[in-house]
């Protein structure tokens, strides 16, 4: 039991960040600290942490997405119960993320507790002129950065003109080849590549987590523990309005269904999602729920379920969109309207590509840094708390998933009565 425990990622992290902040806070640091060899060595690891990350996440976004757009199968399956499928998953994560970021622009501003002027910030990152917040400016930045060379996009990690690519070059698989062609079998295996690279780097994050929390004690004291805390409070509360409240409402709205039927139902799954924090390896029992427990019929589950297990993240969406605002804040970032309307874009758009497996999402979260100029390293704060709380927003998850699954089916009997 120790031994798996002390292996645990999550405790790992947790114990370098508790030992760089007691570090930072008991030593007596003096201002000539940072210039020392000592110090340049440590932000060496971040540097290289944080310079991997970089090197694979335009390659992470658009196979993820590449692999999530041709799993639905075909274009027939996708006219049909895809459309109903997505415009539902659409909605529901559109009020997840409009119901994160509405709140956290309408709390107090975190403090602005880091320098931005001391962290590197990608000299290749495309970023959208605050001041040019009217419709039309941003409508036409918005498209001279998506609608660049795919290959220009990888190189100067133009995440947004990488997920327009991969969004039309999977369509057009899905188009025009068969379902079992050898290039669906070749996304696959590169996806499962990759990931094995990403795993690999992840077992550095110890590293890194201390490097920088060690940084950002010594620069701000302890205040930014405190704010973590009220940040992880508020996405737990923000994640369990939306789970209680806003997707059950959507049942009883578009299914009628009873409030107690739809929990009932729902808790063998959603506690097996809690516990694995993977809703890919919760889908089994979710299809078997959706069929036996909520008469959903096999086509339909076997269609939505799968698709959601990949495509629909309305916990991950509204984290994302939540920890890019505090983040922001933190660094002293202004966004304007057009940073928020990018941020609701990139929430929307990378919680379709976030694998379903634990701390899934920190591969999409990387597009939302990004793509609004703030550090990479700023993920290595949020891998502090982020693992409890990928516990509660799997659940929220898979509900969803179930949800829609109900919902769509729902839809797909009324037309064909009609």
């Amino acid at each position: 039991m120790n031994r798996r425990l002390f292996k645990s990622l999550p405790f790992q992290l947790m114990v370098a960040a508790l030992f760089a902040w007691g570090l930072a806070s008991l030593l007596p640091l003096q201002p000539s600290f940072e210039h020392s060899t000592t110090f340049k060595l440590l932000m060496l690891t971040k540097t290289t942490y944080i310079g991997l990350l970089k090197m694979l996440v335009g390659i992470v976004v658009l196979f993820s997405l590449l692999q999530g757009i041709t799993s639905i199968g075909s274009t027939s399956r996708l006219k049909t119960l895809g459309y109903k499928t997505i415009a539902f998953y659409s909605l529901t994560s559109t009020l997840a993320i409009c119901l994160g970021l509405g709140v956290s622009l309408a709390i107090p501003k975190w403090p602005h507790l880091i320098d931005i002027a001391q962290v590197t910030v990608g000299s290749h990152v495309q970023l959208i002129d605050n001041s040019a917040s009217s419709g039309g400016a941003i409508a036409e930045k918005l498209f001279s950065m998506a609608l660049v060379n795919p290959f220009q996009a990888l190189a100067t990690t133009n995440l947004l003109a990488i997920v327009v690519f991969a969004l039309l070059l999977g369509v057009a698989l899905l188009a025009s080849l068969p379902s079992e062609h050898p290039v669906f079998d070749i996304i696959s295996g590169i996806n499962i590549a990759i990931n094995r690279v990403i795993s690999a780097v992840i077992k550095l994050a110890p590293l890194a987590v201390f490097a920088i929390v060690f940084q950002f004690t010594a620069q701000s004291g302890n205040s930014i523990f405190g704010e973590l805390l009220l940040f992880a409070l508020l996405v737990f509360s923000l994640t369990l309005v939306h789970g209680g409240i806003v997707l059950p409402l959507l049942a009883k709205i578009f299914t009628g269904i009873k409030y107690s039927t739809l929990f009932r139902a729902l808790s063998a799954p959603m506690a097996m999602a809690f516990a694995t924090s993977s809703s890919s390896a919760t889908l089994p029992l979710s299809l078997q729920t959706a069929q036996e427990d909520l008469g959903i019929s096999q086509p339909t589950s076997s269609m939505v379920l799968p698709l959601g297990s990949i495509m629909n993240m309305d916990g991950t969406a509204l984290f994302e969109g939540v920890a890019a605002i505090f983040l922001a804040q933190l660094y002293g970032i202004e966004l304007g309207t057009s940073g928020l309307i990018l941020i609701f874009i990139m929430a929307m758009v990378s919680s379709i590509g976030a694998p379903g497996m634990p701390s899934g999402s920190m591969s999409g979260m990387q597009l939302v840094l990004l793509a609004v100029g703030i550090p990479l390293e700023a993920i290595a704060i949020l891998l502090i708390i982020e693992r409890p709380l990928d516990t509660f927003r799997t659940a929220v998850n898979v509900e969803g998933d179930l949800i829609a699954a109900l919902v769509v089916d729902k839809w797909q009997n009324q037309s064909t009565k009609v």
